[in-house]
């Protein structure tokens, strides 16, 4: 058990560890010209933010595979849209700091928002823990999740691309505005590995209200 475990827990670190080939040298060259907003956070936090998140991503993925038996047919969906998100995930690295094409790295970082917000859902669907709680009546079906999320990630992503190319960038009239974008984003993304892999509901409530 504790093979399968760690395996799967150490899985997402191996594309953080292969895209800190590219940021160990960037970080302080290329990285360190870009105009960055006022609230952008020291790259101290970023290590302990990504090792939190990657530990959580794949210790739940241990969980889907643990709740379906394995790899199975029916672990397909869950854990496929699992692979296809790391997938993207891992890749964000070597596009933003490697080829250093903040354009295409808008896009996929959109498509990533959407692939997490369906991996999301599709655990719903497996996780133990989640169907032993109540929901309420006027609760949509899972299948709507999906889809919701990928048009309002999209959206965001898209019209954050807008409020930067209109202020010219990263400039100090952008602050506030792509600020409070960034920070409900983080929150957005904090949301899931809180409620389904640490199951902290009272954290989980606090976050949505901030959100």
């Amino acid at each position: 058990m504790w093979t399968h475990i760690l395996g799967f827990t150490a899985l997402p670190h191996v594309g953080g560890i292969v895209g800190s080939l590219y940021t160990r040298t960037e970080v302080s060259t290329w990285y360190k010209t870009l105009k960055k907003p006022a609230w952008h956070p020291p790259n101290r936090v970023f290590p302990i933010a990504w090792t939190t998140l990657y530990t959580s991503m794949g210790y739940g993925s241990y969980l889907i595979w643990k709740d379906m038996g394995g790899f199975t047919s029916a672990a397909a969906v869950p854990l496929g849209l699992y692979g296809a998100q790391l997938a993207l995930n891992w890749a964000w690295t070597p596009i933003f700091f490697g080829a250093h094409n903040l354009k295409l790295a808008l896009v996929e970082i959109v498509i990533l928002s959407g692939t997490v917000a369906a991996t999301m859902v599709s655990w719903t669907e497996v996780s133990t823990w989640y169907k032993t709680l109540k929901k309420p009546a006027w609760r949509p079906p899972n299948r709507v999740f999906p889809i919701a999320w990928t048009t309002l990630y999209t959206s965001m992503g898209y019209g954050s691309y807008l409020i930067w190319k209109d202020m010219g960038g990263f400039t100090s009239a952008a602050a506030v505005p792509l600020g409070l974008y960034g920070a409900q984003l983080a929150l957005n993304w904090a949301w899931t590995p809180i409620f389904f892999g640490a199951h902290n509901l009272k954290l989980v409530r606090q976050i949505t209200y901030f959100i």
